[in-house]
């Protein structure tokens, strides 16, 4: 018995001792994994070794091409505000004001980025549930630079952090086009604020999170299955329904009807619309995520969009008015470039030049018609460009959407017009809404508007101390 006990002890033993020396490290791939990586990353689609959890990739992190192609993207994003979105802006108010535009910009790129930093992000891409993320990202907690598959399979999760960021502070600062040269300063910052919990990261969350009610190529138990390539909904529509509301509560500014408010420097108003178009490419193709065929796709249909519909809109100024103002040209590569944003990555580039087309008419007929008719005072046409054009471009999504331009758009076509109008009518309520209880809160806390004297002696001076010309 003792010689059993002895033998099974020394067999025990060795066994584990067998067992405690296996090597558990993680095998290296097979040359067949290897080359099925590297077949991945030039189709920007998932990794072969991602399924095998037995291997490490040699290619683990962020793949540099399509990681550089999103930073230049993120790069591009943020010059649309800075400086494009604020000289645009900027030379389309009186000068007496372009100041604080230029100050808005700025103060709402700061703000946003620490809110981003803080818990927005992690309230837009949080797990949490289908309205609104959760906590788990609050302080970008866990977003590592070497980490991917946060925004998708080959680009740095810092980087998609930092790109979506870029979003979230071009987005507010659309608003200030609608109520420019009468809100105080600390009432746009104090408004803002409100603004991106209460509507911003609820929608990018509900849009573009893998849990969220309206992302439908990322979440099959979506209750609205609709399609937004890089924020028809989020960025447009939720601006400018915002800016509407704002700028009713907030009333006309002085003098409106009764002295010229023409804009202070259409050269400005020119160059900044010229930056505007290229930072875009960054907003659309950068939102394929990666520099792939789609990328290359959003890149020709946002072009096409953003000319057609530059060309359109001083034609029919041209018709009706005489004359083709290079402010019709303009408004005209802005209207085309918010229209075919929530299409560019599902479209063909023969549709993109009927969203040119489209892009020219209706928002031109809402900035020149609806707004004397209803009779709001849209200082810089965001309610029309942005508001009516981000409606339009969510609408024809779901007509145009092709799967010839995009397979992801094979899933959902059937009913994909009826989801984009839910989202449509969701957005709209939700931002109307939203805004109104905020502007009254900011109204009953800071007070909206300066005093007379200085709105009619210019904020610039006032509100920042400085002037933007001298002599």
């Amino acid at each position: 018995m003792k010689t059993f006990f002895r033998k099974f002890f020394l067999t025990l033993t060795c066994a584990l001792l067998a067992f405690a020396a296996v090597d558990t490290r993680a095998a290296d791939p097979s040359v067949e994994e290897r080359l099925a990586d590297l077949e991945a990353y030039v189709n920007n689609s998932v990794r072969a070794t991602a399924a095998n959890t037995n291997v490490t990739s040699k290619i683990a992190g962020p793949g540099p091409g399509h990681n550089a192609w999103q930073m230049t993207s993120t790069a591009l994003v943020l010059f649309m505000t800075m400086p494009g979105l604020a000289l645009f802006y900027g030379g389309l108010v009186r000068k007496k004001n372009i100041l604080s535009v230029l100050a808005q910009c700025m103060g709402i790129a700061g703000l946003v980025t620490i809110l981003w930093w803080a818990i927005g992000y992690s309230l837009s891409f949080g797990a949490g549930n289908a309205i609104i993320g959760d906590s788990a990202y609050a302080m970008l907690k866990g977003v590592e630079s070497g980490a991917v598959g946060a925004g998708y399979y080959w680009i740095s999760d810092s980087m998609w952090a930092m790109f979506q960021l870029t979003f979230a502070i071009i987005t507010p600062a659309l608003i200030i086009g609608a109520i420019a040269e009468r809100m105080k300063f600390i009432a746009v910052l104090l408004f803002v604020t409100i603004w991106m919990f209460a509507v911003y990261f609820p929608f990018a969350h509900m849009v573009w999170s893998t849990t969220g009610l309206m992302c439908g190529p990322l979440n099959k138990d979506a209750a609205i299955k609709a399609l937004d390539f890089a924020g028809g909904t989020v960025v447009h529509m939720t601006s400018g329904w915002s800016a509407l509301v704002l700028c009713i509560i907030l009333g006309k500014r002085k003098g409106l009807g009764r002295e010229p408010m023409t804009p202070h420097s259409m050269t400005l108003c020119m160059v900044g619309t010229g930056m505007l178009w290229v930072g875009w490419y960054g907003f659309n193709a950068g939102s394929a995520l990666g520099a792939d065929a789609i990328a290359a796709n959003a890149f020709t249909t946002t072009t096409l969009a953003a000319a057609t519909a530059g060309f359109v809109w001083p034609m029919i100024e041209w018709i009706t008015r005489g004359k083709p103002s290079v402010l019709g040209f303009c408004s005209g590569i802005v209207a085309g470039l918010v229209v075919v944003t929530p299409a560019c990555g599902f479209i063909t580039p023969t549709s993109a030049v009927l969203v040119g087309v489209l892009a020219g008419i209706v928002p031109y007929l809402a900035c020149s018609f609806l707004k004397k008719w209803i009779g709001y005072d849209d200082a810089l046409d965001t309610f029309g460009v942005h508001g009516v054009g981000g409606t339009l471009g969510a609408i024809l999504t779901g007509i145009l959407a092709d799967e010839k331009a995009n397979s992801v758009v094979a899933g959902l076509k059937v009913g994909l017009l009826g989801a984009q109008l839910k989202a449509v009518v969701l957005t709209i309520v939700w931002s109307v809404v939203a805004t109104a209880i905020i502007a009254y809160i900011v109204k009953a806390l800071v007070g909206l508007r300066p005093t007379e004297e200085v709105e009619i002696n210019g904020l610039d001076l006032a509100e920042h101390g400085e002037e933007g010309y001298h002599g």
